[in-house]
């Protein structure tokens, strides 16, 4: 069951990399436009080019502490455990079928006209069933898609609330081995971020 649709890592590395080269272009204007860092009168301070503000929100720890997360998680576990015990149910009925008529065949307890009818009966149960297990399996990855969906969109909601009272030039989405190789801890606004969306989940959920 472990199919791997768009999901929110890498729909959010996506919108990373854009702004990631939307920073590289600004970094190079703002060069341009101010000339050479120079060292002011005291040793001890460099003047900078002034640049956007930006801020990143780890994914990892998103998909682990959110609360909506683990639930979807749940249910979608939930929903693939289901419909796997189904197809096994089944399957498991078939196997027995089979040897039913292999033993049959074995002791000529079955007429060759009876032993087509039961083969053919038993290839067209074989063929239903591995239809079954495409049509389940691709109803976890549409559950598992739509999922990845709504929590976009749950999390750029809530950013775009967030972020009225901030004003940051970008927040970016950051996680072990993607794009960014590394991040300031003084810019990670994860923890605070987290805290405010358990919050509204829960209130939600009331």
């Amino acid at each position: 069951m472990e199919k791997k649709a768009a999901n929110l890592n890498t729909v959010l590395l996506l919108i990373t990399l854009a702004g990631l080269v939307v920073l590289y272009i600004l970094f190079l204007t703002s060069q341009k436009s101010s000339g050479s860092i120079q060292a002011s009168t005291d040793s001890t301070q460099v003047a900078l080019p002034s640049g956007p503000t930006i801020v990143y929100v780890n994914i990892d720890t998103l998909n682990e502490h959110y609360e909506f997360v683990k639930v979807m998680k749940q249910n979608l576990e939930s929903t693939g455990n289901r419909l796997q015990r189904e197809v096994l149910n089944e399957q498991s009925a078939l196997e027995k079928e089979a040897a039913e008529f292999q033993r049959k065949i074995q002791t000529n307890s079955i007429t060759e006209a009876q032993a087509k009818v039961v083969y053919e009966e038993l290839m067209m149960k074989q063929q239903l069933l591995m239809e079954k297990k495409e049509r389940f399996t691709q109803q976890v990855a549409e559950q598992e898609f739509n999922m990845n969906i709504q929590l976009l969109d749950t999390v750029n909601n809530f950013l775009a609330r967030y972020n009225e009272a901030y004003g940051y030039d970008y927040i970016l989405a950051y996680r072990m081995a993607g794009e960014i190789l590394t991040a300031n801890g003084k810019l990670d606004i994860t923890r605070e971020v987290l805290e405010q969306l358990n919050k509204e989940y829960t209130a939600r959920k009331q």
